[in-house]
């Protein structure tokens, strides 16, 4: 789709579609620039307040993977005109506003039309100094590769509708969606970093890939470094697998090499379409460990899970060893 859009001429459009980027950017003057993304998707979980608070948290973590403060928002949402769906639509609406007021973020409209098929979301604006954007251009050679939540939402999705996880997993997948990414920026953005993009629905993979391709690099992932969720892992040895997580596969094939050890389990996961997934944040290695520390006193579940290494013409993008 974006393939369609005309050529960007305006030099004011500091980040476009070139480089499959988490947002867009604008500058405004020499000190202030936007960064405007949307993003919204049908239901992820039977509740609807949490439907409409990871919908929220979604929409807004492509503004922080950017090194941008988000400060408004538009909401966007299609729902069944039948009065029965009215209360749905107002539980989803209030999920969404409590995770937009705890971001501290002002949703200052909207637009709705009628759907046969729910669908939430919201359009996110942000604020960030022309010289300190994050974009996919910026990896570095020796960076290390530290990610903020688990992996293998998309999997645990399938797992619920197919009705195979526990109260305990559908409350730990669910909260860790709704968990924005607001902090894990902020102590990203004080250490110091040379890029980071979030995980959503490409997967570690390919989220890993567009960056290194934009910055003409590699990386080796350790697999087993990757935080997964423990459930994930038992549903994807089962075979309940998304579509979007086998497109991915099928897509992103010819950029990965696997080590033999790494177990076909891990290379589906490291594949799987996330919503609303962590910070894949690339760190100078002398500021790794302090990195992690920080994140973790503050609860976030960052790992360290692998290293940018160079690139040949030839060359795969990612090396994933056991």
């Amino acid at each position: 789709m974006l393939g369609q859009l005309p050529e960007i001429t305006d030099p004011n459009v500091l980040v476009g579609t070139a480089n499959a980027d988490d947002a867009g950017v604008y500058k405004i003057t020499d000190e202030t620039a936007v960064v405007l993304t949307t993003d919204f998707f049908t239901p992820i979980v039977d509740d609807p307040y949490w439907f409409g608070a990871i919908a929220a948290a979604n929409a807004l973590s492509d503004v922080w993977a950017m090194g941008g403060r988000a400060v408004a928002a538009l909401n966007i949402a299609m729902f069944p005109p039948q009065p029965e769906f009215f209360p749905y639509l107002k539980k989803t609406m209030q999920g969404g506003i409590d995770k937009m007021a705890e971001a501290g973020v002002a949703i200052i409209g909207g637009h709705t039309i009628r759907d046969k098929e729910p669908k939430f979301g919201y359009t996110v604006m942000g604020l960030i100094h022309p010289d300190k954007i994050l974009d996919n251009t910026k990896a570095r050679i020796g960076d290390s590769l530290v990610l903020t939540k688990k992996i293998g939402t998309g999997i645990i999705s399938t797992g619920v509708k197919a009705g195979k996880c526990s109260d305990a997993v559908i409350e730990e997948f669910m909260a860790s969606m709704a968990a924005l990414n607001k902090r894990a920026s902020e102590i990203m953005l004080e250490i110091g970093i040379s890029t980071a993009t979030d995980i959503t629905g490409f997967g570690l993979i390919g989220h890993l890939n567009e960056v290194l391709t934009a910055s003409r690099c590699s990386a080796r992932l350790y697999s087993g470094r990757v935080p997964f969720f423990e459930d994930s892992l038992r549903l994807a040895s089962m075979g309940i697998i998304p579509g979007g997580t086998w497109a991915n596969v099928k897509s992103f094939a010819q950029n990965v090499e696997w080590d033999s050890d790494v177990p076909e389990t891990h290379r589906v996961l490291m594949n799987d379409a996330q919503t609303s997934g962590g910070l894949l944040i690339f760190v100078q290695e002398e500021k790794r460990d302090r990195l992690v520390a920080a994140l973790q006193k503050e609860d976030i579940p960052a790992a360290y899970i692998g290293d940018v290494i160079k690139w040949e013409d030839g060359d795969k993008r990612i090396f994933v060893t056991g």
